[in-house]
Formats: structure tokens, sequence, C-alpha cells
């Protein structure tokens, strides 16, 4: 989800400072339009948990360091998307709107997905939550980078690490993003076949819905 114009697009979509993404025009269009797709980004993740077919490598991580905390899953995410912003600090990033929110509707979403979906018995219908909690994380993600209001704290962490280092962004992304997957698994994290098909089709769902979401920023 990198070195292709799109793509960059993908992982960082403007270099605005924080108060000129709020000053960047059709803020109201622009928030609701990061609200939904935090919210769906959430469900989604919930939809993948509920598959038990494999999560991200970040859920992966959420989920093994909630069986061992007396948290839910979202709350962990939540705990750990603070914890993670916390270190932007020393990498001098600066959060925005759209990243503070992050930290919190995400994982509030995921709880109240996990509460309405019901686990299903059929691998049918468990393949069914992974292929479109896939695709409509794909589509949410693209929503919420799209609004141009800041990276979430996960993406930005490695985005500050590519500045403060001048290394590759496939190899900081990669870096940690396979760290939170072996600790995650260790944890007990579900790692499995959708583990594999998210790190293969993620980056080309999100190329694929972000040139059609993205807001125009008054120029």
């Amino acid at each position: 989800m990198s070195h292709h114009k799109t793509m960059a697009l993908t992982y960082e979509p403007s270099t605005l400072t924080p108060l000129q993404q709020l000053r960047a025009g059709r803020l109201t269009f622009r928030v609701v339009q990061l609200m939904i797709g935090l919210c769906l980004y959430g469900f989604t993740m919930a939809m993948l948990v509920e598959s038990t077919l494999g999560l991200d490598p970040w859920d992966v991580f959420h989920q093994g360091l909630a069986n061992h905390v007396p948290l839910s899953f979202g709350q962990v995410v939540i705990v750990v998307g603070a914890a993670v912003l916390v270190l932007w600090i020393p990498l001098k990033q600066s959060p925005g709107l759209g990243t503070i929110l992050n930290v919190i509707v995400i994982g509030l979403a995921a709880d109240v997905g996990i509460s309405m979906i019901s686990r299903p018995d059929d691998l049918w219908l468990r393949v069914a939550l992974l292929v479109g909690g896939i695709v409509g994380n794909g589509l949410a993600g693209a929503l919420y980078i799209g609004s141009h209001l800041g990276p979430g704290p996960r993406d930005g962490l490695w985005l500050g690490l590519v500045r403060k280092t001048g290394l590759s962004v496939r190899l900081l992304r990669t870096s940690v993003e396979v760290t939170a997957l072996v600790i995650g698994f260790f944890l007990g994290g579900t790692v499995g076949v959708g583990t594999v098909l998210y790190a293969l089709s993620i980056g080309p769902i999100v190329q694929f819905f972000l040139p059609r979401v993205q807001a125009r920023l008054k120029s």
C-alpha cells in the first residue's frame, strides 16, 4: 500500500502541516469523509477478527496483546495507537486532526463491530467475512488517507523513521510490520491465510480506491 506515484499517495498524501491541513478547504466534507473512513476501518478490522482466518500484522499484535491484558481488542488498539503517537515526539512528527481521531475512533468501531458480528461456523461465511473485510479495509484506508487530515499513528511512525534515517520506505515499513507480526504471533494473535492475503492485496486495493475518493484541496 510504494515507489510509484499513486502508491506514494497511499502512504503520504500530502506534505501539509496540521494547520495547513485544516486550512486546505472543504473541511466539513473532509472531516465527514475521515469519520466514515475510520468507522469503516474499525468495523472491517472486526470482520477480519471474526473470520478467524488471519489478521493484518498490527492486528495480530493487538489481538495477541489483548490475550494478556484486561482490555478488549478495540481498547488495545486505542492504547497502542496512543503509545505509538508518543514515539512520534523524538521523530519530530506532528499529528493532524485525522491522526488523533484515528487513535480513538478505529478502536471504538472495532469493538462495536465485534459485538455485532457473530463468528460463523461455515467456512464459506468466514471466507466472505475475510474478503469483505480486506476490500472494505482498503476502501476505508483510502477514505481516511484521502481526507488529507494526517496519517494514522502507525503509518506516521515509519514515515517519521524514513525522514529521520533516510532509509527506504519499503525497508522501514516492512521492518515495523514484521516486528509487530512476530511479537503478536508469540502473544497468540491469529496468523493465517488472511494475513498473507491482506499483505498481498491491501496495497493494490487502496491504490484502486484512493484516486476515486481523494478530497480535492484548494490550490
